[in-house]
């Protein structure tokens, strides 16, 4: 159980926002198979302050998400305040997370996410001016970040304490640098450190693929829950084998190809009730590869599968698969 401010976490697991992923449609599909937080994508938070069309749009939640979590980015102290104060007040959000763990040079250009803990003055500013603008509203402030910019620029225990004198509910480290993005492999090392090093809740990120990834990673780091990022991709029921594993339950078995099959075609409607059906099945192609990965399907079932525009497309689509095709077990533990 993960404690943040006056939220029980129960899984202490946090679906990490995706840039183009974590809409409301993916988020109820990643929440009905287990409990635990979900966040939306990455706002702006100037897109917040001046209202900008296409930022409140991204702004949707299901009347399932209970608590609606956001995650915050900017550069300016006094606009990430202002942004944290409208969407508390505005659009009932109950956790704010801020992110300073971007990899994407279109973001770290600006001196901000990933790069921008190296400068601890402007840090301390945002942290403090947004836990300050949610306070009134009992909203819990969490930070995510990265060990730091390259091997010669780590600043992940100074964001740490940061955090902390900050008054942050938590802080999430991926255990990469900005320069590493995703490649190698997570340190979790680091995250046994900062669980030693501050006194509010570190939340582990990286290289977590299984279920059993994610009770290995708290076993041997201490870490008070984990965050879930790329494992997910194609594999919402992650979630339930989660929930499963932190409550000591049997594991399900895995999904055969019947099943990935009802998924896709959930998630399929989930994003048709989102954004109408032929943008919402536009936006499920980008997962298709994903879903079927290490499946025997064809070459020309792919592509169609990866050009879908409506949901009777979809099902006859889905209809030429074999549904008892078992899950191919070789590709467990490997990067989405």
């Amino acid at each position: 159980m993960l404690t943040l401010g006056n939220l029980t976490v129960d899984p202490p697991v946090v679906l990490a926002p995706m840039a183009g992923i974590t809409n409301a449609a993916f988020r109820q599909l990643c929440r009905e198979q287990g409990a635990g937080l979900y966040v939306c994508e990455m706002t702006t938070s100037r897109g917040v302050v001046e209202r900008n069309p296409k930022t409140f749009d991204m702004l949707r939640f299901d009347p399932g998400e209970t608590i609606r979590s956001v995650q915050l980015y900017g550069v300016d102290p006094d606009v990430m305040g202002r942004a944290a104060t409208i969407l508390c007040a505005e659009f009932g959000v109950g956790h704010i997370d801020l992110n300073f763990g971007c990899p994407v040079p279109k973001v770290t250009r600006r001196g901000g996410g990933g790069v921008l803990p190296w400068k601890r003055d402007r840090l301390g500013a945002i942290l403090r001016a947004t836990v300050r603008a949610a306070e009134p509203y009992g909203v819990p402030v969490t930070m995510k970040t990265r060990l730091g910019i390259d091997a010669d620029h780590l600043t992940w225990l100074d964001a740490g304490r940061l955090a902390q004198e900050a008054g942050c509910a938590a802080i999430a480290l991926h255990a990469r640098t900005v320069q590493q993005a995703y490649a190698g492999e997570a340190d979790w090392t680091t995250i046994a450190r900062l669980v030693e090093a501050v006194d509010i809740p570190v939340l582990g990120n990286g290289d977590i693929w299984e279920a059993s990834d994610a009770l290995a990673m708290v076993e041997r780091t201490g870490c008070a829950g984990v965050v879930i990022g790329r494992g997910c991709l194609g594999r919402p029921w992650l979630f339930r084998d989660l929930a499963d594993a932190f409550a000591g339950r049997t594991r399900h078995a895995l999904p055969d190809l019947g099943e990935v099959a009802a998924m896709v075609r959930r998630h399929g409607e989930l994003l048709a009730g989102l954004y109408g059906e032929r943008h919402g099945l536009t936006d499920l192609r980008k997962h298709m590869a994903w879903y079927f990965k290490g499946f025997g399907v064809g070459g020309e079932l792919r592509r169609s599968l990866a050009m879908v525009s409506s949901l009777s497309e979809l099902d006859g689509l889905l209809a030429r698969l074999d549904p008892d095709e078992p899950f191919p077990a070789d590709i467990l533990g490997a990067p989405r």
